[in-house]
Protein backbone atom coordinates (compact mmCIF):
# COMPACT_ATOMS: atom_id res chain seq x y z
CA UNK A 1 0.00 0.00 0.00
CA UNK A 2 1.30 3.49 -0.61
CA UNK A 3 0.89 5.89 2.04
CA UNK A 4 0.01 9.10 0.14
CA UNK A 5 1.44 11.61 2.82
CA UNK A 6 5.07 10.32 2.50
CA UNK A 7 5.37 7.83 -0.79
CA UNK A 8 5.72 5.23 1.38
CA UNK A 9 4.90 1.32 -0.17
CA UNK A 10 3.82 -1.44 1.58
CA UNK A 11 4.08 0.43 5.43
CA UNK A 12 2.46 2.54 7.09
CA UNK A 13 3.62 5.66 8.75
CA UNK A 14 4.63 4.72 12.09
CA UNK A 15 4.70 1.16 11.71
CA UNK A 16 8.10 -0.37 13.03
CA UNK A 17 9.38 -3.35 11.66
CA UNK A 18 11.26 -5.57 14.63
CA UNK A 19 15.14 -5.98 14.38
CA UNK A 20 15.37 -8.43 11.58
CA UNK A 21 16.11 -6.95 8.59
CA UNK A 22 15.41 -9.46 5.82
CA UNK A 23 17.00 -11.65 4.43
CA UNK A 24 21.03 -11.14 3.25
CA UNK A 25 20.48 -9.90 -0.68
CA UNK A 26 21.34 -12.44 -3.21
CA UNK A 27 24.25 -10.90 -6.14
CA UNK A 28 23.33 -13.06 -9.00
CA UNK A 29 20.64 -14.19 -10.86
CA UNK A 30 19.61 -17.66 -9.78
CA UNK A 31 18.07 -18.35 -13.30
CA UNK A 32 21.14 -17.30 -15.56
CA UNK A 33 24.41 -16.05 -13.11
CA UNK A 34 24.52 -12.64 -14.15
CA UNK A 35 24.45 -9.91 -11.64
CA UNK A 36 21.27 -8.58 -9.89
CA UNK A 37 20.58 -5.03 -9.64
CA UNK A 38 18.93 -3.41 -6.51
CA UNK A 39 15.78 -1.12 -7.60
CA UNK A 40 14.38 0.07 -4.07
CA UNK A 41 15.66 0.85 -0.99
CA UNK A 42 13.49 1.16 2.02
CA UNK A 43 14.25 2.36 5.91
CA UNK A 44 13.64 -0.52 8.88
CA UNK A 45 12.24 1.80 10.84
CA UNK A 46 10.38 4.00 9.71
CA UNK A 47 9.75 2.37 5.97
CA UNK A 48 10.52 5.26 4.25
CA UNK A 49 11.73 3.93 0.51
CA UNK A 50 14.02 5.25 -2.70
CA UNK A 51 13.33 3.98 -5.89
CA UNK A 52 16.34 3.67 -8.31
CA UNK A 53 18.80 1.92 -9.56
CA UNK A 54 21.86 1.03 -7.60
CA UNK A 55 24.82 -1.17 -7.74
CA UNK A 56 25.83 -3.87 -5.47
CA UNK A 57 29.02 -3.88 -3.88
CA UNK A 58 32.01 -6.68 -5.03
CA UNK A 59 31.22 -8.82 -1.83
CA UNK A 60 27.03 -9.23 -2.74
CA UNK A 61 28.78 -11.60 -5.92
CA UNK A 62 29.40 -14.03 -2.99
CA UNK A 63 27.59 -17.68 -2.80
CA UNK A 64 26.95 -18.21 0.89
CA UNK A 65 29.75 -20.91 1.21
CA UNK A 66 32.27 -18.15 0.12
CA UNK A 67 30.91 -15.62 2.41
CA UNK A 68 31.65 -18.42 5.18
CA UNK A 69 34.67 -18.61 4.20
CA UNK A 70 35.97 -15.35 3.64
CA UNK A 71 34.70 -15.22 7.44
CA UNK A 72 37.02 -17.53 8.60
CA UNK A 73 40.15 -16.34 6.74
CA UNK A 74 39.71 -12.80 7.95
CA UNK A 75 38.87 -13.77 11.42
CA UNK A 76 41.79 -15.93 11.34
CA UNK A 77 44.14 -13.26 9.89
CA UNK A 78 44.72 -14.81 6.59
CA UNK A 79 47.02 -17.14 8.53
CA UNK A 80 46.24 -20.06 5.83
CA UNK A 81 47.21 -22.90 8.61
CA UNK A 82 44.70 -21.48 10.97
CA UNK A 83 42.37 -21.48 8.11
CA UNK A 84 42.94 -24.99 7.46
CA UNK A 85 42.91 -26.29 11.09
CA UNK A 86 39.41 -24.78 12.12
CA UNK A 87 37.74 -25.92 8.44
CA UNK A 88 39.66 -29.18 8.80
CA UNK A 89 41.18 -29.26 4.74
CA UNK A 90 44.20 -29.02 3.31
CA UNK A 91 46.43 -26.28 2.32
CA UNK A 92 45.58 -26.99 -1.86
CA UNK A 93 42.14 -26.67 -0.45
CA UNK A 94 42.55 -23.17 1.53
CA UNK A 95 44.05 -21.75 -1.44
CA UNK A 96 41.57 -23.50 -3.82
CA UNK A 97 38.64 -21.60 -1.83
CA UNK A 98 40.67 -18.52 -1.70
CA UNK A 99 41.35 -17.81 -5.54
CA UNK A 100 37.39 -19.29 -5.68
CA UNK A 101 36.67 -15.78 -4.06
CA UNK A 102 38.85 -13.84 -5.38
CA UNK A 103 37.86 -14.48 -8.90
CA UNK A 104 34.27 -14.23 -7.74
CA UNK A 105 35.09 -10.48 -6.42
CA UNK A 106 36.18 -9.62 -10.17
CA UNK A 107 39.89 -10.19 -9.67
CA UNK A 108 42.38 -12.98 -11.63
CA UNK A 109 42.71 -15.27 -9.11
CA UNK A 110 47.02 -16.42 -8.56
CA UNK A 111 47.10 -18.68 -11.11
CA UNK A 112 45.75 -16.93 -13.63
CA UNK A 113 47.50 -13.81 -13.12
CA UNK A 114 50.88 -14.20 -13.93
CA UNK A 115 53.33 -12.60 -11.40
CA UNK A 116 53.24 -11.42 -8.10
CA UNK A 117 53.31 -7.58 -7.76
CA UNK A 118 56.65 -8.48 -5.66
CA UNK A 119 57.81 -10.64 -8.80
CA UNK A 120 57.35 -7.86 -11.23
CA UNK A 121 59.01 -5.35 -8.86
CA UNK A 122 61.94 -7.33 -8.84
CA UNK A 123 61.89 -8.45 -12.52
CA UNK A 124 61.60 -4.64 -12.98
CA UNK A 125 64.70 -4.09 -11.41
CA UNK A 126 67.09 -6.97 -12.80
CA UNK A 127 65.84 -5.60 -16.69
CA UNK A 128 66.91 -1.76 -15.07
CA UNK A 129 70.14 -3.10 -13.57
CA UNK A 130 71.02 -5.08 -16.61
CA UNK A 131 70.48 -1.62 -18.66
CA UNK A 132 72.11 0.49 -15.84
CA UNK A 133 75.58 -2.12 -16.64
CA UNK A 134 74.98 -2.03 -20.05
CA UNK A 135 74.48 -5.50 -20.56
CA UNK A 136 71.67 -5.33 -22.58
CA UNK A 137 70.26 -2.26 -24.91
CA UNK A 138 67.53 0.12 -24.48
CA UNK A 139 65.55 -1.66 -27.09
CA UNK A 140 66.31 -4.87 -25.23
CA UNK A 141 65.21 -2.88 -21.88
CA UNK A 142 62.14 -1.83 -23.79
CA UNK A 143 60.92 -5.18 -25.35
CA UNK A 144 61.71 -6.77 -21.69
CA UNK A 145 59.55 -4.22 -19.77
CA UNK A 146 56.84 -4.46 -22.00
CA UNK A 147 56.53 -7.79 -21.79
CA UNK A 148 56.90 -7.89 -18.70
CA UNK A 149 54.08 -5.69 -18.18
CA UNK A 150 52.02 -7.71 -20.10
CA UNK A 151 52.65 -11.07 -17.75
CA UNK A 152 51.82 -8.80 -14.53
CA UNK A 153 48.81 -6.86 -15.86
CA UNK A 154 50.32 -3.27 -15.17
Amino acid sequence: MTDPHNGVHGQQRGEHRGPHQGHPAPGQCPVCGRELHVTRLQCGTCGTGIDGSFRLDRFARLNSDQLSFLEVFIKNRGIIKDVEAELGISYPTVRARLDDVIRALGFPAASEDGLRPSQAREERRQILESLRGKQITADEAARRLATLGERSGS
